[in-house]
């Protein structure tokens, strides 16, 4: 991962509700959510809402399919981990600090 798409993921992550809506898509797993559900249970406007997922988007955090009338977002778990692993590599001085399957997401 170089080190501008960190840069990019981080900055989009550093807002309130960017943060609560990646960690809903997070939890939600490869099954994503639709905008209605999220608007929902974050209680914000659609509008606000797509200018945030828009911005997850660009950051390559999130992705959108069409299913029928509906876009499911989905988190982007390969980037996810791989914003993880640029940013704990190389930690402990290079020794194992923990468990593999504890600092990756196979989803």
């Amino acid at each position: 991962m170089e080190e501008h798409d960190v840069v990019r993921s981080l900055a989009a992550l550093a807002h309130n509700l960017r943060l609560q809506v990646f960690r809903m898509l997070v939890v939600a797993g490869p099954g994503g959510l639709t905008p209605g559900v999220i608007a929902e249970q974050l209680d914000v406007p659609g509008a606000t809402l797509s200018f945030h997922l828009k911005e997850l988007m660009h950051a390559r955090l999130v992705t959108t399919q069409r299913e029928g009338r509906n876009l499911i977002y989905r988190a982007e778990f390969g980037h996810m981990n791989a914003l993880l692993g640029f940013l704990t590599a190389n930690c402990c001085q290079g020794e194992p600090c923990l468990e593999v399957s504890a600092t990756s997401c196979k989803c």
